[in-house]
């Protein structure tokens, strides 16, 4: 719940700086500018003062472990490229924690995908830039309460059926996107793909933190998060290959599938974490 609740307000923040973006660009005179693109250029600046403002409170008030820093330097650099080395060690030696993140990697890319490269996939398609935004406006604010209702379904049917249910709905995304005609279509993708988004995302996390050592967390998180960093790449790849081949913007969003199904099959040989409240299936 801790990391649905993030997710969520995360997706409420940037709704909200989102919602006053559009509008900036869609009415530059309300807000004195004089055209959509001077509207961009501060709708960039307004996303720096935001990430400035809201980083306060992590700077002042989050209170980190005591520890002795270590000043940078050749051999400070060299130490933490020994140690990446010796996480990515560790990390095969638990073999449950190697497979979940093989899994990740797979689903999280084909989910990272379908976010980044919807407005090029709508645009293919003919629709106006003004309904893409809209929609992903739809996505920001389905995505704030459906992230903290989807960490209670983790916690109801368990961690690993509720990302299954996830991933079977961004199938039937793909599906759909693969057959949509008109820009209502896109708007019911977008709502659908806020349901889940978010608790995709949240209850990986959470699964993560119940397979790994607690001991050494810290560093099997910074793995995490750089091979997240690292998704959406192969789908793109993908997409444009199949785009080259059949010459066909439908097509395609097609091996987004591969990257989905492939991610769940996997997913369903990693071991159980023990002791780990995760649902119904862990007894």
């Amino acid at each position: 719940m801790v990391s649905a609740l993030g997710y969520s307000l995360g997706y409420l923040g940037g709704g909200l700086l989102f919602a006053v973006n559009v509008y900036m660009t869609a009415s530059p005179k309300t807000f004195g500018l004089a055209d959509a693109s001077e509207a961009v250029r501060w709708s960039f600046l307004s996303v720096a003062l935001w990430w400035a403002v809201f980083s306060i409170p992590v700077f002042f008030w989050v209170k980190e472990p005591s520890g002795e820093g270590e000043k940078l330097s050749f051999k400070a650099i060299a130490r933490g490229a020994l140690e990446v080395v010796g996480t990515i060690r560790a990390v095969r030696a638990h073999k449950s924690v190697f497979l979940f993140l093989i899994a990740y990697w797979l689903y999280i890319d084909g989910v990272d995908t379908i976010i980044r490269m919807a407005v090029d996939f709508g645009m293919s398609l003919g629709f106006d830039t003004r309904s893409l935004m809209l929609a992903f406006l739809v996505t920001q604010f389905v995505g704030f309460p459906a992230a903290i209702l989807y960490g209670k379904l983790g916690e109801k049917i368990g961690t690993r059926r509720a990302i299954y249910l996830g991933l079977g709905v961004y199938v039937c995304v793909v599906a759909w996107a693969y057959l949509m005609s008109a820009p209502w279509e896109f708007y019911v993708l977008s709502v659908a793909v806020g349901l889940v988004q978010g608790g995709v995302q949240a209850l990986s996390r959470s699964y993560f933190a119940a397979l790994i050592p607690e001991e050494r967390s810290a560093e099997f998180f910074g793995f995490y998060n750089m091979l997240g960093k690292a998704a959406a790449i192969l789908g793109p790849l993908m997409m444009g290959i199949a785009a080259t081949m059949f010459d066909s913007a439908r097509a395609a969003i097609l091996p987004i599938f591969l990257l989905l199904v492939g991610g769940a099959l996997l997913l369903s040989r990693v071991p159980e974490p023990s002791g780990s409240p995760t649902g119904p299936e862990a007894s």
